[in-house]
């Protein structure tokens, strides 16, 4: 009885024993560690993406505004007003020259139509040239008698009022002009001078920092020459714009011409 439980313990000993020492399989142990963390998914890249990280240049007309002290900054507003002055001269300047050439045609369609001069001022423009012309004429004709100007010869006097007439007219033409050739020829010293000054500027200040590296001189005097860009892009504009009227100008001022002749020709003899 005593040997009969002496096997049944010591089998179930070695039962026990070789339970130990066998491994336990991933399943068991995933259930006994309990559930996993799932893993956190990796974020999907965008194909054909790029990472780009945008530079700011601190040395360009931005920066330099930032940077620049009182002379910099007042050398760039005079530029900026030079620049509006010369185009307003040029918007202006050209729709007057063009006013004035549709007028010319005009009067050259109806105008010698018309039975007298007198008729045919009523058929032009009103404050065009070409009337102001007109009217000149007929005030020089209608007053010659009974005035003090009597004694000058009558066909001495139309003449008289149709020249100074037509040198009114020239030199309302050259209204703006000087203010083209005045831009023109400044406007690249100005914006030299302001690049002067901002190379000495710099350089003080690269003296006084006791660093004379690439990047501490090109930077600074490379956002002082932008100054001389920007004299030069005022100052191309103002002298094309100034040629162009020019040629523009002497276009009306010969059709101003030939209607002054013509005019005067009629006022005298009543005949073209």
């Amino acid at each position: 009885m005593f040997l009969t439980r002496m096997r049944v313990a010591l089998s179930a000993l070695l039962i026990v024993a070789s339970a130990a020492l066998v491994p336990a399989t991933p399943a068991l142990a995933q259930a006994a560690s309990g559930p996993a963390p799932a893993a956190a998914p990796a974020p999907a890249a965008a194909p054909g993406a790029v990472s780009q990280e945008a530079v700011e240049n601190p040395f360009g007309l931005k920066g330099m505004w930032a940077s620049a002290d009182p002379v910099k900054r007042g050398t760039l507003v005079i530029l900026i007003v030079m620049s509006m002055w010369s185009w307003y001269v040029i918007f202006v300047k050209v729709a007057e020259t063009r006013s004035m050439l549709k007028s010319a045609k005009k009067s050259s369609e109806e105008f010698w139509k018309a039975s007298s001069v007198k008729a045919g001022v009523g058929a032009l423009e009103e404050g065009s040239a070409f009337r102001y012309l007109a009217e000149q004429g007929i005030k020089a004709a209608d007053h010659h008698e009974g005035t003090m100007v009597e004694s000058i010869d009558k066909h001495t006097w139309i003449g008289m009022s149709v020249e100074r007439a037509v040198n009114n007219i020239r030199s309302r033409l050259s209204d703006g002009m000087a203010v083209l050739a005045t831009v023109g020829s400044t406007s690249p010293f100005v914006g030299l001078f302001g690049t002067t000054w901002g190379i000495y500027d710099a350089l003080v200040k690269i003296g006084l920092s006791g660093q004379a590296s690439i990047d501490k001189v090109a930077g600074p005097v490379g956002a002082a020459l932008i100054l001389t860009a920007v004299g030069l892009a005022v100052a191309v504009p103002a002298v094309m714009g100034y040629n162009w009227l020019v040629r523009r100008n002497k276009a009306v001022l010969d059709e101003t011409l030939a209607f002054a002749g013509d005019l005067q020709n009629v006022l005298l003899s009543g005949k073209r």
